[in-house]
């Protein structure tokens, strides 16, 4: 089974899109050193991603 982690990213490293909108930071959910999302907006929904993933993945 893959784990999979929450990877945060700072300042020129968040898209432009989200800059432009005023956010110095975002979040990825990362497995094998790949994202496996897109940027997300705030950590609790990261949070929530993940716990969706690993709700899947007991159920699967």
């Amino acid at each position: 089974m893959h784990k999979h982690q929450i990877m945060s990213v700072v300042g020129s490293a968040v898209p432009a899109p989200l800059r432009a909108m005023g956010l110095l930071a975002c979040w990825y959910l990362v497995r094998d050193g790949e994202a496996i999302s897109g940027p997300l907006m705030s950590l609790p929904a990261a949070q929530a991603l993940s716990r969706q993933l690993d709700t899947r993945v007991l159920h699967a």
